[in-house]
């Protein structure tokens, strides 16, 4: 075994031979790393009294220590740290990590080269599990679930996209700088820190092998007793678990694909002669319009409600007035906090549109959409109205639109409004003046994307007068009196209370625009895309949206008579709840003839 040996002082005499630098040696040049005994700190690297070691002793051993402690606490963190920012209590970092205990005696167990593998190698692994985990943090944050390993990567252009128009390109630019420089140093760091961890282990063996088993033992004994602090278990398999979540969220996601498509392929209504489709609708001008953001909580939340709830009162009168009638219940989104075109896709299709995989999948289809539907009868003129489409959008093919009109071609000159590129009352009104509004033709059916209500929720247009509205450079004036998105964000009550005004402004738009150009022949479908961002509604809120059919002709809403759907813009709590996909099947079966055989069930 390798042992310390100690150099006798040489007594002072000419030709003496000088003693060596260094007091200690190891026994055949091995390192301490290599099995060797370690130098007393301070007097080996530099040389007793010849480096910054020598002369200061004492710190070097107090930052040897303290980089030692940190490397520690970061490992620890790192092994311990939970999916989500609710999860981020002092209880959470009390525990004991069964992964560590058992990386501390692999350690322990291995030859010194296959040990330094080993530590790169775990350190790498735990600095992309932690990336992992600030990932969960960030979607469970936006979107009220986790980061998806194999389908989720493509989200990261729409976050750029999104950070662009609210924030600016400096601010993008920085945010994208940011979060690159911090995977690299959780890389770094988290290596360096665990082969700091090996080094130690490997100079006090001993030691570390009692502890060693010591915290085993511990883990054992706190696991079968279930102990817990503030209601966290102690004994933790956090970074197991995470580990044989994404397997299983993997294998989910593979197997989800095949069985997808063959569901997709699926449709009750592919052969239905255009004759027969949509027969109650004839001659009649439909408008589906999605509301940004217009979730359950804008109407049932009481810190965020009550104007919400008068502006759907106030627009049940008003529509009354104007001779037409309502019918809204609720229905549940595939998504929450974002992801519209996931709730868009699943609303039109039919079909359970809860990941990017089954978007791409549906929108490459010849399934056809409800929009298509109409188009297929060659009855109606199908438009689109998409202020939020920046650029080219494959993808609309699929909706089976003649004509997409979006944030390039609607003649907007006024200013952005955060993310949202125009006003709702400018997008209607743009509606009315290329569409709507034109004489003769055929009838009219119209997806219409209101996009005010969108994230960040500041600054905020306000109603002017329809006349006033022009190519939109009225607004420069609203935007520049608006609210700072940063300043907002800043405390969570006023997030919600600037989230319901947005609310509020998108629904007065859209009820006056009815109020004001609708007919005898319109019928509005408007609903909600998703909840908005848990920072609004807290968390395990419900996904439901709020959906309101209006007509001015009785026999439409007599045609859905037997769905149960309540009296009014706005649903009560015990209006009926459907799963967002079983629309379209419902919609085209109400205002047609059977298609010969039963509506396939749902896929969720």
């Amino acid at each position: 075994m390798p042992y310390l040996t100690r150099s006798p002082q040489l007594p002072e005499t000419d030709g003496a031979t000088e003693p060596p630098d260094r007091a200690t040696e190891t026994v055949a040049g091995r390192t301490p790393e290599e099995g060797g005994a370690e130098p007393p700190e301070g007097r080996g690297g530099d040389g007793a009294g010849g480096g910054r070691r020598g002369r200061y002793p004492v710190a070097a051993r107090v930052l040897a220590r303290t980089t030692t402690v940190l490397s520690a606490v970061l490992v620890l963190f790192a092994l311990l740290l939970p999916d989500q920012l609710s999860g981020l209590t002092p209880g959470r970092f009390a525990r004991i990590p069964v992964e560590g205990i058992a990386g501390a005696a692999l350690l322990l167990l291995l030859p010194p080269r296959a040990r330094r593998v080993a530590a790169v190698l775990a350190g790498v692994a735990l600095g992309l599990l932690t990336v992992l985990n600030l990932l969960d943090m960030g979607f469970y944050s936006v979107l009220a679930r986790p980061f998806d390993p194999v389908l989720d990567w493509g989200l990261f252009g729409d976050a750029e996209s999104f950070l662009r128009d609210s924030a600016g390109e400096a601010g993008a630019i920085g945010a994208v700088v940011g979060v690159v420089v911090l995977v690299l140093a959780l890389l770094v760091l988290m290596t360096l820190a665990v082969v700091r961890l090996s080094h130690a282990i490997a100079r006090h063996g001993a030691a570390a092998t009692g502890t060693t088993l010591l915290l085993g033992t511990s883990w054992v004994v706190v696991t079968a007793l279930g102990v817990q602090v503030a209601g966290v278990p102690v004994a933790s398999r956090n970074v197991a678990e995470l580990v044989g979540n994404r397997v299983q969220q993997v294998r989910a996601d593979l197997k989800d694909e095949r069985e997808f498509a063959e569901a997709a392929a699926g449709d009750a209504f592919r052969d239905t002669p255009p004759g027969r489709l949509l027969t109650g609708l004839r001659g009649k001008d439909v408008i589906f319009t999605f509301i940004e953001s217009y979730g359950r909580s804008a109407v049932e939340d009481p810190r965020i409600a009550p104007e919400v709830d008068g502006a759907l009162a106030d627009g049940t009168r008003r529509l009354r007035r104007a001779g037409f009638s309502a019918r809204s219940a609720w229905l549940t989104s595939p998504t929450a906090g974002g992801g519209s075109w996931l709730a868009h896709s699943t609303f039109m299709s039919g079909l359970w549109i809860s990941n990017q995989q089954r978007y791409r999948t549906v929108t490459s289809s010849d399934r056809l959409s409800l929009t298509g539907a109409f188009r297929r009868t060659g009855a109606w003129r199908t438009v689109g109205i998409m202020p939020g489409v920046t650029r080219s959008w494959p993808e609309g093919a699929f909706y089976g639109l003649d004509h997409v009109y979006d944030s390039r071609n609607l003649g907007y000159r006024g200013p952005k409004f955060s993310w949202s590129t125009m006003p709702d009352q400018y997008s209607l009104s743009a509606f009315e003046r290329l569409q709507h509004g034109r004489p003769g033709g055929k009838p009219l059916m119209s997806e219409i994307i209101l996009t005010s209500s969108h994230n960040p929720w500041a600054p905020l247009p306000k109603m002017i007068g329809w006349n006033e509205v022009g190519d939109g450079s009225v607004y420069d004036a609203i935007e520049k009196a608006g609210k700072n998105p940063t300043e907002v964000w800043r405390d969570p009550a006023q997030v919600r209370t600037e989230y319901g005004r947005a609310i509020h402004y998108s629904l007065r738009s859209l009820i006056s625009y009815v109020e004001k150009y609708g007919n005898k022949n319109t019928v509005l479908v408007f609903l909600g895309d998703h909840q908005p961002v848990p920072a609004v509604t807290g968390e395990n809120a419900s996904r439901d949206v709020p959906v309101a059919i209006v007509a001015h002709d009785p026999a439409v809403l007599e045609r859905i008579s037997g769905w149960g759907w309540q009296t009014g813009l706005k649903p009560g709590p015990k209006a009926p709840v459907w799963h967002m996909d079983a629309f379209r099947n419902r919609f085209l079966t109400s205002y047609g003839p059977h298609p010969g055989s039963a509506a396939s069930a749902p896929t969720r």
